[in-house]
């Protein structure tokens, strides 16, 4: 197995079917969850990965203490968004505690960076999502064109949870914004009457507000 680079934001070589995971996370809930699920294999030095995946993609994941505790997770962000040759997944923890931070981490992640964002309520849920990404790459070879058009999907369900997040959307509208507004960036650029079209004067302007509104 390939050693991860001094910088920790490369990609290493990852069989399908595993996972490498960051040793900070051995012993933890998160882990627990996934083994004897996947193989899972620890390694020092993966900073700021949490876990590598196969096909040059990894897992962030945000606790809710690191939420609290400031703006430090996005420099983790901003060097696996800089790597090239990785594709970064970001899980961040949307507890009670941690809701109001929300919106800015997924301001950051999402509109600033373009990453995916997938919210989690506890690290059990986490590692369930985690596993499920490792299964689909394992059931979709990507040598296979029409597999890994159907792999290119993977992303919209994580697309469809984060429109959801913005205020005055939420599960009714997201699929309705997302036929006429694609990307996120789509979305951001819509002007209000262009948004009142789909989801009305009020949302629409809730909607705008969110992209629009200093940070």
């Amino acid at each position: 197995m390939e050693r991860p680079t001094p910088a920790g934001a490369g990609p290493i070589h990852v069989p399908l079917g595993h996972i490498v995971a960051n040793e900070k996370w051995r012993g933890s809930q998160l882990a627990q969850g996934m083994q004897g699920k996947i193989k899972l294999i620890f390694e020092d030095g993966l900073t700021p990965v949490d876990f590598h995946l196969s096909n040059r993609s990894c897992v962030l994941y945000i606790t809710e203490a690191d939420l609290v505790a400031g703006n430090s997770y996005r420099k983790r962000l901003v060097r696996v968004r800089n790597a090239s040759n990785l594709q970064g997944i970001v899980l961040v923890e949307k507890t009670r505690m941690s809701e109001q931070y929300f919106p800015a981490v997924q301001k950051f992640t999402v509109l600033d960076l373009g990453m995916v964002l997938l919210p989690v309520a506890s690290q059990m849920e986490a590692s369930c999502l985690i596993i499920q990404l490792v299964q689909e790459q394992t059931k979709e070879p990507s040598k296979n064109p029409f597999l890994r058009k159907k792999r290119a999907l993977l992303s919209e369900p994580s697309l469809l949870r984060t429109v959801q997040q913005i205020p005055g959307v939420g599960k009714v509208k997201a699929p309705l914004l997302l036929q006429k507004f694609p990307s996120i960036q789509q979305l951001s650029n819509a002007s209000t009457q262009e948004l009142e079209q789909v989801v009305g004067q009020a949302a629409a302007q809730q909607i705008h507000a969110f992209f629009t509104q200093p940070r």
